[in-house]
């Protein structure tokens, strides 16, 4: 069983839901190495004693720093709690976290429910993803 990185990111309104769903999964999640956006990191540091990789907020930039850990393979599940009934000034940060995480097939889970059943899934920590191959794409000829 490997070790797996999970990175956490909540918005504003849906910091105590995750740091809740966080406490309830807290046995998987000692296992993980955890990376956090901001605030967020540093709720579940001091909220529940874990070690986090705390990276800028959100806005500041910590959305593009998850997107770049994704794309050099260092991370191995996304859970974002994002609330979509408030509007999102760094909306075009977050869909291209999104995006990276499909390109990169890392899983998403984006509400408690979907959250739930990844962390609770037998897969979790023996599961290895398959690494996309995107030879013909970076080798194509542009004309």
């Amino acid at each position: 069983m490997s070790t797996k990185r999970i990175a956490l990111i909540a918005h504003d309104n849906k910091k105590k839901e995750l740091i809740d769903w966080t406490r309830i999964h807290l046995a998987s999640m000692l296992r993980c190495e955890i990376y956090a956006t901001g605030t967020t990191g540093r709720l579940l540091a001091d909220e529940l004693g874990l070690a986090v990789h705390r990276l800028h907020s959100g806005p500041l930039g910590g959305d593009q720093q998850i997107g770049a850990l994704i794309s050099e393979g260092k991370v191995d599940l996304l859970v974002f709690f994002w609330d979509p009934l408030e509007p999102l000034p760094h909306d075009p940060d977050i869909k291209a976290l999104l995006r990276l995480a499909v390109v990169w097939n890392i899983p998403v889970a984006c509400n408690r429910a979907t959250a739930d059943i990844l962390l609770s899934s037998d897969l979790l920590f023996s599961y290895d993803r398959t690494i996309p191959d995107y030879a013909t794409y970076q080798n194509r000829k542009l004309s």
